[in-house]
């Protein structure tokens, strides 16, 4: 900046002297070769030094600008991160574009994950609709929003159902985007679950923070004898195994368990082996699950089985679909006895995850889905998915290893529960390939 500001001042001088030599064409012809030897002079000034020190600053000058900018951009950007609260970028359509921190926490998904994905599908499926529409009228220009949303649990499930967030929308233009962004600050009460305070994100769920704190006290004297015992497991970076991790693990081992005596003990009859298949998987494994079979040759699939959450009141009878109910009803003690009866009713050609699962045998898992007519609909238009408050979805064809699918398998989670992990999703697949060979005529 000095350099500059001195080149400023030389080329002020600089005007006023060829102002002067300007004036001395008043002169006669006789006095006038001073005046050129001047003007030579200041030329050559002009280009010997004060030409240099210019190449020489402007750059320097230039470099210095866009270093600070290049300052600025990453505070703004460390800034954006380690705000305490969820900050999300938005299209006009409401898929993220960035996600800070916070909010990686707060919607449970990773910043890398989270890049081009709705944001509406972590919102619970009656606010997706209003909440797009808003982000679409601050994306045109019409001024800052703010409504109070809900969002699906977690799959995790540290977040209890229908935790309610104020979302607050404004738009903006950031460097490098095209068309104009929405950010959108979610802000949570007092009674912000654990995983959003400082501090929550760092613990998994095998952990116990007060445990750790407590080992950080130890004295020197237990470290020379726990060095001893973990100086192997210090020299290899084989990460061991989580208590959460083995106790799925062993529960995934009983069921398989259970399944094969339940398969060797059941009838041969296919409705027989599906029924009993589902039974085992109710409730310890899935909140819902139906099982479709492949009529014989090659016919349409028929549902065989539903089973749902077990029954809060008395019910008579044992069988798998319960009594006939209003399909379009809702509330009551029986709830879940009414969309019973409707998944029981419904075709399975109408589900669009069962049919591609019979046609090209392809497993689907889904987290949180944002297609929520991926499972049909009831009597009254209203998405099954949306309905029951499905979570997590997987649907698997039963196939031996070779042969054609003889039916679909599907297997629903519904409100705070644990979505299915890929560990879950293969064990569900080698079941389905037991299932297909016990269905084998």
């Amino acid at each position: 900046m000095a350099e500059v500001e001195r080149v400023a001042a030389e080329l002020a001088d600089f005007r006023r002297r060829v102002e002067e030599l300007r004036a001395a064409r008043a002169l006669p012809s006789t006095e006038r070769l001073s005046v050129l030897d001047a003007a030579l002079f200041e030329l050559q000034h002009v280009v010997d030094v004060m030409l240099p020190r210019l190449e020489r600053s402007l750059p320097a000058e230039r470099d210095n600008g866009a270093r600070r900018a290049a300052e600025e951009q990453q505070l703004l950007r460390a800034l954006f991160q380690r705000m305490p609260f969820a900050v999300v970028l938005l299209d006009p359509d409401a898929v993220i574009r960035r996600l800070n921190f916070a909010g990686t926490r707060l919607f449970g998904m990773r910043a890398g994950y989270a890049a081009g994905r709705p944001l509406t599908a972590s919102l619970v499926p009656e606010e997706r609709a209003a909440f797009r529409s808003q982000v679409a009228a601050v994306a045109r220009n019409e001024g800052d929003r703010s409504l109070v949303v809900r969002l699906l649990p977690p799959p995790d499930g540290v977040r209890r159902a229908d935790e309610s967030l104020r979302a607050t929308m404004t738009a903006l233009r950031p460097q490098g985007e095209p068309g104009t962004s929405v950010l959108t600050v979610f802000l949570t009460g007092p009674e912000a679950p654990a995983a959003n305070r400082p501090g929550g994100a760092g613990h998994t769920e095998d952990e116990d923070p007060d445990h750790t704190a407590g080992a950080d006290r130890t004295g020197d004297t237990d470290r020379p004898a726990q060095s001893a015992r973990t100086g192997e497991s210090d020299r290899t970076d084989t990460p061991r195994p989580g208590l959460s991790e083995v106790t799925r693990n062993t529960e995934l081992m009983d069921l398989l368990d259970d399944m094969t005596m339940a398969l060797l003990e059941s009838p041969r009859e296919p409705t027989a082996v599906l029924d009993r298949a589902c039974r085992v998987l109710r409730g310890r494994f899935a909140d819902w699950v139906t099982a479709d079979l492949v009529t014989r040759g090659g016919g349409p699939l028929v549902r065989v089985a539903v089973h749902g959450p077990e029954r809060s009141g008395p019910y008579a009878g044992d069988e798998a679909y319960g009594p006939a109910a209003d399909p379009g009803g809702s509330g009551g003690p029986h709830s879940q006895d009414t969309l019973t009866a409707v998944l029981a009713a419904q075709l399975p050609g109408d589900c669009p995850v069962v049919v591609e699962a019979a046609r090209a045998g392809n497993a689907t898992l889904q987290v949180r889905p944002e297609d929520l007519g991926a499972f049909g609909h009831d009597a009254a238009g209203a998405p099954i998915l949306a309905r029951a408050e499905v979570t997590s979805l997987l649907c698997v064809p039963l196939q031996a290893r070779t042969g054609p699918v003889r039916g679909v398998l599907s297997l629903l989670r519904t409100g705070g529960r644990r979505a299915f992990s890929l560990a879950e999703a293969g064990a569900v697949d080698r079941l389905a390939r037991h299932l297909g060979r016990a269905l084998h005529p």
